[in-house]
């Protein structure tokens, strides 16, 4: 999979990675949740691959020490008590 996209990627290839919207990517940059870069002067983001595949790695959907999918608990409808 690695092999499939170059070292460093633009807001578009990460979005497509990762499955999500370019603006999300974009967003996530800009917080500072996404490890994004930018050239002096430039106005679009730069990432790098592995940066990217690590930053998944360190958001695991399942704990590893429960074992339980990390979603919060709502309730299905608002004003129900289940």
């Amino acid at each position: 999979m690695a092999d499939e996209y170059p070292t460093i990627l633009d807001a578009a290839q990460v979005a497509e990675l990762l499955g999500m919207n370019v603006q999300m990517v974009r967003r996530y940059a800009r917080e500072g949740r996404l490890p994004a870069y930018k050239l002096p002067g430039g106005r679009t983001f730069k990432f790098f691959r592995d940066e990217i595949y690590e930053w998944v790695r360190s958001h695991p959907a399942v704990s590893a020490e429960e074992g339980i999918i990390a979603i919060p608990k709502t309730s299905p409808h608002p004003g129900s008590s289940t």
